[in-house]
């Protein structure tokens, strides 16, 4: 019987605001609102950004903590929330680290490539990710691509990144003015998995863009994975239409998932996708 299925959407980013798509949320309550839809149409967590009265990108405990705090409220009980440390060009590998100690999330999402950007970082990296198991923090980790793939084995087998089985994220494209993703961009990431030997044990997500969003998630799904869907990335059908809101992207991948036979993942299990210990 193949693998529960874990939907996570990500309903906002860093980048996107309400002159893209009204149906973005920027406030807490606004992403309480779009989570709790999205949990309803068969999602099983929630990838959250914060933003400032300006709707910009933010780092921030306090920020982090209401939009947690709303989640919980309006969101079954079971529903994960998952926080980002992503830089967007605007904070450093301390600062990032900094907001997870503060917020001390259940799951958080971290680009290798920004918190390891050079052999200077591997100590205190190593040194959060030791505190992230002992605290229990889930630590999904980003890979933009198999130059990344590559430097995160190799963090893994010199034990800077910790644990035999761990969670990551494949990006399948990049964050750029009308990015299309191909579902054949998981063929990389898949490969150099199945060659790693003795690396730990992965459980895997996608992301994706555009209006080939959708196909690669259908890929994922038929080969065992999961994924993230959204805003964050895609505001656009496989037909090029534009989507209504976040929850109609969920959805989408919930029937798709229903006709592959991938069942909906309990809590326990979207957050052992997620890098839980």
């Amino acid at each position: 019987m193949p693998e529960p299925l874990s939907i996570m959407v990500a309903p906002n980013g860093a980048r996107r605001t309400k002159a893209d798509h009204p149906a973005i949320p920027v406030t807490a309550e606004e992403t309480a609102q779009v989570v709790a839809a999205c949990a309803e149409a068969g999602g099983q967590a929630a990838h959250l950004h914060v933003r400032d009265r300006d709707q910009r990108h933010l780092l921030d405990v306090d920020a982090y903590r209401a939009v947690i705090k709303a989640v919980k409220q309006q969101a079954p009980a079971d529903f994960v929330c998952q926080i980002t440390t992503e830089a967007v060009g605007r904070y450093s590998p301390r600062e990032q680290m900094a907001v997870v100690k503060g917020v001390k999330p259940e799951a958080v999402s971290i680009a290798v490539k920004e918190l390891v950007p050079d052999a200077q970082a591997e100590a205190e990296a190593g040194a959060f990710y030791e505190w992230c198991r002992r605290e229990e923090v889930a630590v999904q980790h980003i890979l933009y691509g198999t130059d990344d793939m590559a430097a995160f084995y190799d963090l893994c087998r010199r034990g800077v990144i910790p644990g035999d089985r761990l969670g990551v994220l494949f990006v399948l494209g990049r964050y750029s003015t009308n990015q299309e993703s191909e579902a054949n961009m998981l063929r990389p990431f898949l490969e150099m998995r199945d060659k790693a030997g003795n690396g730990p044990d992965l459980t895997w997500m996608i992301c994706a863009f555009g209006r080939g969003e959708t196909a690669a998630a259908v890929a994922a799904m038929a080969m065992g994975g999961h994924v993230r869907v959204g805003f964050e990335n895609s505001l656009w059908t496989p037909q090029g239409d534009v989507t209504k809101d976040n929850a109609e992207a969920v959805a989408r991948s919930r029937r798709v998932a229903d006709e592959l036979g991938r069942t909906c993942a309990t809590r326990e299990q979207t957050l052992k996708v997620l890098g839980a210990v």
